[in-house]
């Protein structure tokens, strides 16, 4: 990190630093664009078959839990707009360490956003377009020798895109997010217009299907995990630029809280359009839990089925547009996070960029991991849980530095404040918490071993660095951190098993568990802070560093 005084002179008084170009509504596309991905084309359906029609609460559940963590966003954002924020903020209020793991997570889940979007792609493509890119395995649709090796082509070429320049890319996201949200409107319009079956929301069931809640609140609870809250990931993204808004505190909470509100009225539009535009004979006969395995593409399928072929073929190329251009964007995220951990003591090699000033090491090991990531989750469902419990232990610990910051870094100007934080605050910890342990213990250990990865990679890049310029880690302000990842791991290990069966901690008493515990690893991370004086110099070495970095990111050179 380069030493620099907080009162060092803006990028503009500098004639350096990054470009603060982006306005409202480009903060507002780049977080909307990333909310409208494949989570529209089989949120739906798989939603559907885990909750049936009560996946309407899952929506809303998830609503709620993602409002309360965008209002944290919305104030980090505002006080300290800096670029790559998710990561940044625990840096400033736990240390090195502590930023790096935040670092290291954002880069976990920002991984497996290009192979879920590309996989959502080729199931949408095999319905028609290109058969045999997947198949069928224990009611899952699963990549093909031949889907694999066509997967692996689509991210090479959003990898290539990346390494020539986002720049164009930038400039036409506007017109990329109109798509996105155009046709979505367009299918639920012409949809419900064709077939809408109130029986199929039937409290009672007499109509088959098991009635309203078929499966219970466990239903409900699995939903969320299962592809509701990875729908609305990605609202954050507009603070990943904070340093480049023209008006971060103006801006930044308005671009995060439009993008949160508008994806959750779109999304429980679209599921209510697709529960009430299945045949309910269809439903009757299989049951809710066999929608997911009998269709590659639910709104095709009805379309489809509805005679509407012009609208079936719009949503094979909207498959391939509104997946792939999210895919992109999370590839450039990646590398920029790739970036990011080389500064902050991983192998300085991750910050290399080429001559077009593209982190192109980033972009690379982002294209390899994410090929990789297609042989032990090659399908939508799989990619999804594992994405989601990564995002949401990201997401928790913005609610930790809200208090911390406030507390280091009272004179910071805040046009957004989270009302009643030490309320809403810890409430916005259990429940990401509690997202995390509803992932289950399968996908949770094995975001544990990948957060072990991060470990050896931190250890190397500090190997490589002269003791003079290693920098403190701090290891008591971030102690909460692996008991906390620990204990959330331990406790889905013998909580009930929402997949399986398996119940040894009684349902109910689990989750008043899991939010016990969080709330005191909460209290643990509030109060084990870095003193104030050292969240001065951490922002004032950060300023500096995002400064340096317009040198090197392509960004700097695009004007949304």
């Amino acid at each position: 990190m380069v030493g620099a005084s907080a009162d060092r002179a803006t990028p503009a008084q500098a004639g350096g630093g990054l470009r603060r170009d982006v306005g409202l509504a480009g903060l507002t596309s780049v977080s909307v664009g990333s909310v409208i991905g494949s989570g529209w084309l089989f949120g739906a359906q798989n939603a559907a078959a885990l909750a049936g029609p009560a996946v309407l609460v899952s929506w809303v559940l998830a609503a709620v839990v993602c409002v309360v963590l965008a209002l944290t966003y919305a104030e980090l954002g505002a006080a300290c707009p800096l670029s790559g924020g998710t990561a940044r903020y625990t840096y400033l209020s736990h240390g090195m360490l502590g930023g790096f793991f935040a670092g290291w997570v954002s880069w976990l889940q920002a991984v497996t956003l290009a192979p879920v979007e590309t996989v959502a792609s080729l199931n949408y493509l095999s319905a028609n377009w290109w058969p045999g890119l997947v198949h069928d395995v224990d009611g899952q649709h699963v990549l093909t020798g031949r889907g694999t090796a066509v997967a692996v082509g689509f991210v090479i070429t959003f990898t290539l895109i990346n390494l020539v320049g986002v720049r164009r890319l930038a400039e036409g996201n506007n017109l990329v997010v109109l798509w996105k949200i155009a046709i979505p409107v367009l299918t639920i319009l012409v949809i419900a217009t064709q077939a809408f079956h109130r029986s199929n929301f039937d409290l009672h069931g007499v109509h088959g299907g098991g009635g309203f809640a078929p499966f219970g609140l466990k239903g409900i609870l699995l939903a969320l995990s299962g592809g509701v809250l990875f729908s609305y990931q990605g609202f954050e993204q507009a603070v990943q630029l904070g340093g480049e808004a023209r008006r971060p505190e103006r801006d930044l909470p308005r671009a995060v809280l439009i993008a949160i509100v508008g994806g959750s009225l779109l999304y429980l539009a679209l599921q209510v359009c697709f529960i009430a535009a299945t045949d309910p004979h269809k439903i009757a006969a299989a049951g809710w839990a066999k929608l997911a395995s009998n269709s590659l593409g639910p709104f095709y399928d009805l379309a489809t089925v509805l005679g509407l072929t012009w609208l079936a073929t719009i949503l094979q190329l909207d498959a391939i547009i509104s997946p792939g251009g999210t895919a992109m964007v999370y590839i450039s995220t990646t590398s920029r996070l790739s970036f990011a951990l080389g500064r902050t003591g991983a192998p300085a090699s991750l910050a290399r960029v080429n001559s077009r000033r593209v982190p192109w090491v980033g972009v690379v090991l982002a294209a390899v991991v994410g090929c990789l990531m297609f042989l032990p989750f090659g399908s939508w469902a799989k990619l999804v849980n594992y994405t989601t419990s990564a995002t949401f232990f990201m997401y928790a610990l913005a609610p930790v530095a809200v208090l911390t910051l406030r507390r280091a870094l009272p004179d910071n100007s805040r046009t957004y404040r989270v009302p009643a934080a030490r309320v809403w605050t810890p409430a916005a910890f259990a429940l990401a918490s509690l997202i995390v342990y509803w992932s289950g213990f399968v996908i949770d250990w094995r975001v544990g071993v990948a957060m072990l990865f991060g470990v050896g990679l931190l250890a190397a890049g500090r190997a490589r660095q002269p003791k003079h310029l290693r920098e403190a880690l701090h290891p008591r302000a971030v102690a909460w951190i692996p008991v906390w990842v620990l204990g959330i791991i331990g406790l889905t290990a013998i909580g009930p098993d929402y997949v399986q069966g398996r119940e040894i901690l009684p349902f109910y008493l689990d989750m008043i568990v899991v939010v016990g515990f969080s709330l005191a690893i909460f209290a643990w991370a509030v109060r084990s802070a870095l003193p104030a004086a050292a969240v001065r110099e951490n922002l004032g070495r950060m300023r500096a560093e995002v400064e340096s970095e317009s040198a090197a990111l392509e960004v700097a050179d695009a004007r949304i």
